[in-house]
């Protein structure tokens, strides 16, 4: 009987072994990624948390401020130029962006001659370095010699002063961000041709024509990368700051005009050297991020339809 016993005990102890000889190499090979996540991403995000309570304008040692910077926060009159700025740009930028990636998708997923040419040419923008499209954006709505002025009087409509005039920089800001729309039109690309062609031809012998097919079959089969691309766009538009940077100068003109308050909390923290105000804004930002991306979530439930849900 104890011959039995220990017969069967030995495969386990190996077995045991074996697992925890496993576990140490999972370790072992995710510790880089672990060491990376405190030392960048964890660490920097305690540290600024505790900045929220302190006065440091990186030349002197830190002072403790209390809830002096809320209170900063609440009075000061640049915040709400700031919001409303980031919130018009987000609002209209992120379903123009959506909407023509989705067209720009569709017209490149048709099987026509130098498919690949197109889909290259419109993917470039989106590789483009910022700096170089920002500058090459500048000289497009120049008002003297601009390209998009030059067009405007030879059909002699009123020309526009674009980025010096505060009524239209948001919109020429736009009208630059949606030229770099590859990055979505190549996820609707790869959500299109992963439709299955079985559900068109079902819905054609039902009669469905080219417009049900496509609010049938393809906008519900593409409702999770539609879903996607919102989440990502809201995201990252609330985060422009180079180009705006580039555009302005630095000083979000004309008139505030182009103060985005990632601009506005880059200028706390690295122009007037408030770090504990400027950490404050960034954790705010970070607030009002998390609360549209859960409430895009929570909506995503009447509109999203996974494959396997239909």
């Amino acid at each position: 009987m104890g011959y039995r016993m220990a017969s069967v005990a030995a495969p386990i102890r190996r077995r045991s072994g074996l697992g925890r000889q496993e576990a140490i190499d999972g370790y072992l090979f995710i510790a880089p990624w672990l060491v990376g996540f405190i030392v960048w991403i964890a660490g920097p995000m305690l540290f600024s948390f505790a900045l929220i309570f302190l006065n440091w304008s990186l030349l002197t040692p830190p002072t403790f401020a209390g809830l002096s910077n809320f209170s900063t926060l609440f009075s000061d009159e640049l915040i709400p130029v700031s919001l409303y700025n980031t919130a018009y740009y987000t609002f209209i930028f992120v379903p123009l962006h959506v909407l023509l990636a989705l067209l720009a998708a569709l017209a490149l997923n048709l099987r026509i001659r130098l498919v690949g040419v197109f889909r290259t040419i419109y993917y470039l923008p989106s590789i483009t370095p910022t700096v170089a499209s920002a500058m090459l954006w500048l000289w497009v709505f120049n008002p003297d010699f601009g390209l998009v002025n030059l067009v405007l009087r030879r059909i002699h409509i009123h020309t526009l002063q674009w980025f010096v005039d505060p009524a239209w920089a948001k919109p020429a800001l736009i009208i630059m961000a949606l030229w770099s729309l590859g990055g979505a039109m190549i996820i609707f690309l790869a959500g299109l041709q992963d439709i299955p062609q079985e559900l068109y031809e079902a819905a054609s012998i039902d009669g469905a024509g080219y417009w049900a097919r496509f609010w049938g079959v393809t906008l519900p089969m593409l409702s999770p990368v539609i879903f996607f691309n919102l989440v990502v766009g809201i995201i990252g538009s609330f985060q422009i700051f180079t180009t705006v940077f580039i555009i302005s100068n630095g000083s979000g003109g004309p008139a505030n005009s182009t103060l985005f308050l990632v601009l506005y909390l880059y200028q706390n923290g690295f122009v007037f050297f408030k770090m504990g105000y400027a950490s404050l804004i960034a954790w705010m930002l970070f607030a009002i991020v998390l609360i549209f991306t859960g409430i895009q979530f929570l909506l995503a439930r009447r509109w999203v339809h996974y494959e396997g849900s239909l």
